[in-house]
């Protein structure tokens, strides 16, 4: 039996992502059997620290790296970073980035909020959010007339949330920062590829150490050495509050570790997917496609757009339906608005696709109530 129904809590189904109000996701043996025998022995903290570090450099390709207990901690952490450095009289100072250079551009379309403010977690660094260009559009000449003495870094937010369409590509602002000698920082905290940015010329990169790794809740940030050696830096200051422990950095190790002969299963996820809609798009109301990933990653959902005077139902209302059930099955709804929810097969386990399709067939023959 599930240790969250021991509880007394519901079963739930995850078709909706490596979701972090789900539990990001479910880890291997190996690594659960870390996070166990870590949390019942001893460390020193500032050794097993340096030991993720040299792991995280490792698997991307950077000079070093820095263990956090999640990409927004990472995105807090590495504007802390930039603007303090290694000086421990600015970092026990932050947030009050007064009279320092604090200043972080960010394009407008990428200004987001994806379970909480992207400018909240700059600002808890110390960090000043300089918005350039319009929602929809960017031109390379709002990045640079923003630049001045108090820039501190450009950051890009590599995101599904984020605008797609008209935002300065990530090797334009890579060449914007080179040009002007300034740090480059990438939130690329879905990401798949952990060798890419860093790759690129990104000075540095924040990942989710719970989502495309599998592993346990944590995150890690990989870039230049001086910058990395800031970043633990900061666990003297604003990164106290949100510290990883001696379990999420055992476990990301191996996490790490195991992800270089991890293979993603594209044609498992488009088989699954394609099964889905082969039950599905026999009921009134409903059409199923297998789809890619709005940002371009080897992801495929299947999506489901909702026609509520044939299916009975607005797509609102199957959502509620099947989150209020048990189990509750989650599916992916940013576009519920306009009638489409998706499933993405990542985190499904063996078969849940199939309870999906019975549950949804289940909950339109019954109709609202």
């Amino acid at each position: 039996m599930s240790v969250f129904k021991r509880l007394g809590l519901k079963q739930v189904i995850n078709a909706s992502g490596k979701m972090t109000a789900l539990g990001a996701s479910a880890v291997s043996e190996e690594v659960a059997q870390t996070l166990k025998e870590a949390s019942q022995d001893y460390v020193d903290i500032d050794e097993i620290m340096e030991l993720t570090g040299t792991v995280i450099a490792e698997v991307t390709g950077a000079e070093d790296g820095c263990p956090t207990s999640g990409a927004a901690a990472g995105i807090a952490i590495s504007t802390a970073a930039v603007i303090a450095g290694k000086n421990l009289t600015h970092i026990e100072r932050l947030p009050n980035s007064d009279g320092l250079k604090n200043q972080v551009i960010v394009q407008k379309g990428q200004q987001i909020h994806f379970g909480a403010s992207i400018a909240q977690m700059i600002s808890l660094g110390g960090g000043k959010v300089v918005e350039v260009g319009q929602a929809n559009k960017v031109e390379a000449q709002h990045i640079e007339e923003a630049i001045n003495e108090n820039t501190a870094a450009l950051m890009y937010i590599k995101s599904h949330h984020a605008i797609q369409k008209g935002m300065q590509p990530i090797e334009t602002m890579i060449e914007i920062a080179k040009k002007h000698h300034i740090p480059f920082i990438i939130d690329a905290a879905a990401e798949e590829d952990f060798k890419l940015y860093i790759a690129m010329g990104a000075d540095i990169v924040i990942y989710s150490g719970g989502k495309a790794l599998e592993g346990p809740t944590s995150g890690f940030i990989c870039g230049r050495k001086e910058l990395m050696e800031a970043c633990r830096k900061q666990y003297k200051g604003i990164g106290r509050p949100m510290k990883i422990g001696k379990e999420g950095m055992a476990g990301l190790i191996v996490a790490l570790k195991q992800y270089a002969d991890k293979a993603t299963d594209v044609e498992g996820q488009l088989s699954r997917m394609k099964k889905l809609c082969n039950d599905l798009n026999g009921v009134s109301g409903l059409t199923c496609s297998v789809k890619q990933d709005e940002a371009g990653r080897d992801i495929y959902r299947a999506t489901i757009e909702v026609d509520s005077k044939e299916a009975g139902m607005d797509a609102a209302d199957l959502l509620h339906a099947l989150e209020s059930g048990n189990p509750a099955i989650f599916l992916r709804h940013h576009y519920v608005n306009i009638g489409i929810l998706s499933v993405d097969p990542r985190p499904l386990l063996k078969g849940q696709e199939e309870i999906i399709a019975k549950t949804i067939k289940l909950v339109l023959a019954q109709g609202v109530e």
